[in-house]
C-alpha cells in the first residue's frame, strides 16, 4: 500500500471516528434530557449511568459541542437535592454532563428557603418530571448531628436544626453501632418530607402526577446509588 493510500485511509478513519464520537455525545445528551422522557425513563437512564460509573466506564463526550448547543437555553429533566460532600458529585455518580441535571447541594442534603426556591424554579420553568433526594453513607453533617456537640456558629447550627429530628427518630429504634446509618436514611426521608411540606409548588406537581420524588443513598465503597423508597406519586 503506497503512502498516499495510507494517508487517505487514515483520514477516512479519523473522520469516521469523529462522526461516531459526535453521535455518541448527542445521543447521551438526548437520552438524559429528551423532551418526551417520563420520570421512570429518566430514572432508568440515571441508573444505567450509575452502573457505568461503578464500572469505571464513563461516557466520553464532546463537551465543546455540548457547551455550544446548550448556550441558548437549558432543559434539565431531573432535579437533585444532594449533600455538598466532595465525594458525591451527582454529575459523576450518574455519568451525566452539561445540561443534564439541575442540582441543589447543601451539607446533609437539606433544603432551606433558598434551596426550596431553587427546586421550585426547576419544577415551574423546566417542568422537570423527577426530583431525587440523594444522601450518602458516612455523611459528615449527619455524623455531627449524632454527636450532639454544639456547633461553633449559628450557620452550622441551622444545618443541625434540620438534621436533629432525623437523629432523634433514628435513636428510637437503632442500636448504637447502627445509629449513623439509620440517621442518614431517616434524614433522607425527612428531607423529602420537608420539601413536600414546605413547598406548595412541589406538592401540587406531585399531586398532579407531573413530578415523582425518589429517595436514594449513595454507597461510599461500591459507588452504587440505591433507591430507598417507592416513587412518590403517579406517572408523569
Amino acid at each position: 500500500m503506497n503512502r498516499h493510500l495510507v494517508r487517505v485511509t487514515l483520514l477516512f478513519f479519523l473522520a469516521f471516528a469523529n462522526f461516531t464520537f459526535a453521535q455518541q455525545s448527542a445521543s447521551h445528551h438526548d437520552a438524559a434530557a429528551g423532551p418526551d422522557l417520563s420520570a421512570d425513563q429518566v430514572w432508568a437512564n440515571l441508573v444505567a449511568g450509575n452502573q457505568r460509573f461503578m464500572a469505571g466506564k464513563l461516557t466520553k463526550l464532546d463537551l465543546v459541542e455540548l457547551r455550544k448547543d446548550l448556550a441558548p437555553a437549558q432543559q434539565p429533566h431531573v432535579i437533585i437535592l444532594s449533600c455538598s460532600d466532595s465525594r458525591v458529585s451527582p454529575e459523576l455518580v450518574f455519568d451525566q454532563s452539561l445540561g443534564d441535571l439541575f442540582v441543589v447541594r447543601a451539607a446533609g442534603n437539606v433544603a432551606d428557603e433558598i434551596g426550596l426556591g431553587s427546586i421550585e424554579y426547576a419544577v415551574s420553568h423546566f417542568h422537570s418530571p423527577l426530583l431525587i433526594v440523594l444522601g450518602h453513607q458516612k455523611c459528615g453533617a449527619v455524623s455531627a448531628a449524632c454527636s450532639g456537640e454544639k456547633m461553633p456558629s449559628r450557620n452550622l447550627e441551622s444545618i443541625m436544626d434540620k438534621i436533629d429530628p432525623a437523629v432523634a427518630q433514628a435513636k428510637k429504634s437503632a442500636k448504637p453501632d447502627d445509629l449513623l446509618e439509620s440517621s442518614i436514611k431517616e434524614n433522607i426521608h425527612r428531607s423529602t418530607k420537608d420539601v413536600l411540606a414546605n413547598s406548595k409548588i412541589v406538592r401540587d406537581a406531585v399531586s398532579a402526577g407531573k413530578l415523582k420524588v425518589i429517595e436514594a443513598e449513595y454507597q461510599s465503597v461500591t459507588g452504587q446509588v440505591v433507591q430507598l423508597n417507592a416513587p412518590a406519586s403517579g406517572q408523569n
